[in-house]
């Protein structure tokens, strides 16, 4: 058993065979992981890249954002701006324009594309501005927004002047300055606006609709000092050109010094290089105008006189014919002629006048001795006299029958029963008081009578008569 083991631990000593080394761990991504990760990678290594390239494919969707293809000779990539990003551009993106574009690379997870994730354009060799310009210029110009028939003549001595400009420019004083100087009596009616700076196109547009609704306003003035191609900006925006073509009077453009130009210069119906110059053409210098007026008043003089002069000859050689030889004393003798005629016919006129008035006057006062006013008046008059003499009579009528009813009072209460009973008399009566008793015979013993007093009545019975 022992030289078992001793053989075991023999062979042990024999050398045995390394172990295998383990499988490498596989790791499986998904697809959405790989996509992740490759789009951490093009967002960190290529965080801003400057791509060149010509558009195609640009799309504006509902939601605002820019969706567009950049490419070249041999390859091309797809790219998209945001819409925040694409209010600032000063140009129009449209496809076959070889832009300049900032952004960068990223990874479009559900289609797995690398797109470009632009932050700003620039047209390429053209810059952005000049490009706004010119797409705008053309725009407005098929529009028939700058057609010549449209343009307005200038009044020749206006008499309210708008201005739109700022109020901390040099502009507004050159124009105020000018106009004092050619025209003191114009009324001024300035409407302030920015004329520079991101909301400087909106406010001038306001400026414009407001001044144009003041009554009277016969010309408007509207520009600045000169400038960058950037601070006159405001003037080449869509918003000021069409509130110029909407203003119903004459308008005149003068923004910056005679190099610069604008689109507001196309609209406007007269272009001047500076405000200063704008002022001068609104109104002529007040000698030059009454110039003009003295050269016209001259012209006229001088035509009136050469045309009676004319025809002053031509009187001359028709008078000196001899067929019209003694026509001015054939002339004189109709002309005598006609003031007799006129004197008889006034005469005649006047006689008739004269009848005419009397009968007037005659008709009027009989008409006036028809006028029911003053016959009610009359009228009126008699039914008061009569009203008074009515109540007079009346009153003395009433006076008479009270004195004579006082009067046959009087004597009837004289003459009244009563009056003698109140003196102490009594009246008897039979019992039915039908017969007064005037002697003792008319009545019995036990025969009932009445006896009347003064106040009151008494039943008596007779017990005995003599």
């Amino acid at each position: 058993m022992s030289d078992l083991f001793d053989q075991l631990f023999e062979e042990d000593d024999e050398p045995q065979p390394e172990p295998a080394a383990p499988a490498p761990v596989r790791r499986v991504l998904t697809v959405t992981d790989l996509t992740i990760k490759i789009r951490d990678l093009l967002e960190t290594e290529l965080f801003e890249v400057w791509v060149e390239g010509e558009l195609s494919n640009c799309r504006v969707w509902n939601t605002g954002h820019l969706y567009f293809t950049l490419k070249d000779d041999r390859s091309q990539l797809r790219g998209f701006m945001f819409k925040a990003a694409l209010r600032y551009l000063k140009f129009k993106p449209t496809d076959g324009t070889r832009v300049v574009a900032r952004g960068k690379i990223s990874v479009y997870e559900p289609k797995g594309e690398y797109q470009l994730v632009c932050e700003h354009l620039e047209p390429q060799g053209l810059g952005a501005l000049q490009l706004a310009f010119e797409q705008l210029k053309k725009r407005l110009q098929q529009e028939g927004l700058f057609d010549p028939a449209r343009k307005r003549a200038l009044p020749a001595l206006p008499r309210k002047i708008g201005i739109v400009t700022s109020l901390d420019g040099a502009a507004i004083r050159d124009i105020i300055k000018v106009l004092r100087r050619r025209y003191t009596n114009a009324h001024l009616i300035i409407c302030p606006a920015r004329v520079q700076g991101e909301d400087a196109a909106s406010d001038i547009a306001r400026a414009l609709r407001q001044i144009a609704r003041v009554p009277g306003v016969d010309v408007v003035i509207v520009g600045r000092g000169g400038g960058s191609m950037e601070d006159l900006w405001a003037f080449n925006e869509e918003m000021v050109a069409r509130a110029i073509g909407r203003v119903p009077v004459p308008v005149i453009s003068a923004v910056g010094h005679e190099t610069d130009v604008t689109i507001a210069d196309f609209v406007a119906d007269v272009r001047a290089p500076t405000p200063s110059a704008a002022a001068e053409l609104v109104v002529s210098r007040k000698d030059e105008f009454c110039g003009r007026i003295d050269r016209l008043r001259d012209r006229l003089h001088a035509s009136a006189r050469s045309r009676i002069q004319g025809l002053s000859r031509r009187v001359h050689v028709i008078g000196a014919r001899p067929a019209l030889a003694g026509f001015p004393g054939r002339i004189a003798m109709r002309g005598r002629h006609v003031a007799e005629l006129s004197h008889a016919l006034a005469r005649v006129f006047r006689a008739g006048l004269g009848v005419n008035a009397r009968r007037l006057q005659q008709l009027e006062r009989q008409l006036a001795g028809l006028d029911v006013s003053r016959q009610l008046a009359t009228m009126r008059t008699r039914l008061v006299a009569a009203d008074g003499r009515l109540t007079s009579a009346a009153t003395r009528r009433q006076d008479r029958a009270a004195g004579q009813l006082r009067a046959v009072a009087g004597r009837l209460d004289v003459l009244s029963p009563l009056a003698v009973l109140g003196r102490g008399y009594a009246v008897a009566w039979n019992a039915d008081k039908t017969r007064v008793l005037r002697d003792a015979t008319g009545v019995a013993p036990d025969d009932h009578i009445r006896v009347t007093l003064s106040r009151g009545e008494i039943e008596a019975k007779v017990t005995k008569t003599s």
